[in-house]
């Protein structure tokens, strides 16, 4: 039997390729011959992927709590994919840049468009009753997003900012890390004890965190954009890419959560449910009051200054501003 032509190149390609593995192309085909045909759902791990929803009550709709959980982790994971892909890039080309960008901020997009999901997707009592069954877990604790903002800009960025304006880069990763605005959003304003859910998250990924920020001391993704050349770094499209990162991460993203919060916790115009981690989610949740920017250069003064402003008023008063 005759090889064509294009297949006897394949296999002189495959020959090199497999001349330095210590096995020669025959073995690798044997191989080849006695492998099972691949499947959908064997390549993605269906089965064990659907058997990952435990509930902890008879809840119907703790099942789609846990699922949508599950998904939202899915999507931060393919965030910090794309962020590590900008970080790792030397060419530092504007197209590259904001494909990666646009990425992210599409992978953000399905995630605030699917929070309707979590805001009138779910049975406010079967809510209220089985988040008592989670105690002390809480979405404060996912660990990802932490490392979706460390990845994004330097940690002096992230400090609470009642106190940031005594931080800078000088600062230790230790000392930055510890005024983090997310702490205080775990810990009881009367004693400035730290809750139960903020102590098992620290135990459990400061070692991780510390980790990354070490890695990425000097190349955020802020700190990638502010290196790039000047005729890259005025680029339109990737100027409005780091704008609208940073307006879905810091903005859009917190107020889903607050929409979710005012559906399930708020007993009335002055009284809330405590949250299951026993986080101030009050104080925590509206982008105003921590006003995070992971690109401040791009950001003039006064829209720094009113950074999520009428977003939270949309959610406070919503007969007294305008839509979003």
């Amino acid at each position: 039997m005759e090889i064509p032509p294009e297949i006897a190149l394949r296999i002189e390609k495959l020959d090199k390729k497999f001349k330095n593995s210590g096995q020669d192309l025959g073995s690798y085909l044997d191989g080849l011959l006695h492998q099972r045909y691949l499947t959908y759902w064997d390549y993605i791990h269906l089965d064990t992927l659907l058997s990952l929803q435990i509930p902890r009550t008879y809840f119907p709709d703790e099942e789609i709590f846990i699922m949508y959980h599950q998904i939202t982790e899915l999507y931060f994971k393919l965030i910090i994919h794309e962020q590590k892909q900008i970080i790792d890039d030397k060419l530092q080309t504007a197209e590259f840049f904001t494909q990666r960008i646009t990425r992210i901020n599409n992978y953000f997009k399905a995630l605030i468009s699917s929070f309707e999901i979590m805001i009138n997707g779910m049975e406010r009592q079967q809510f209220l009753d089985y988040r008592m069954s989670l105690l002390p877990a809480s979405g404060f604790q996912s660990a990802q997003y932490r490392m979706i903002e460390f990845y994004s800009t330097p940690m002096e960025n992230l400090v609470h900012h009642s106190v940031r304006d005594q931080f800078s880069s000088k600062n230790s990763l230790d000392d930055l890390y510890e005024n983090v605005y997310w702490k205080k959003g775990a810990t009881d304003t009367a004693t400035g004890e730290k809750t139960l859910t903020l102590k098992q998250f620290e135990y459990r990924y400061t070692p991780r965190f510390m980790r990354i920020a070490n890695e990425v001391k000097e190349s955020t993704i802020y700190h990638k954009y502010l290196l790039l050349p000047q005729e890259v770094k005025q680029d339109k499209n990737l100027i409005k890419a780091l704008k609208a990162l940073d307006q879905n991460a810091n903005i859009n993203w917190p107020l889903m959560h607050m929409g979710s919060a005012y559906r399930y916790l708020r007993k009335d115009k002055k009284n809330a449910i405590d949250a299951t981690g026993g986080t101030n989610w009050k104080d925590y949740l509206p982008p105003s009051f921590q006003k995070i920017i992971f690109f401040p250069e791009i950001w003039s003064a006064e829209e720094q200054k009113d950074w999520g402003k009428q977003w939270v008023e949309h959610i406070f008063n919503p007969d007294n501003s305008k839509t979003p």
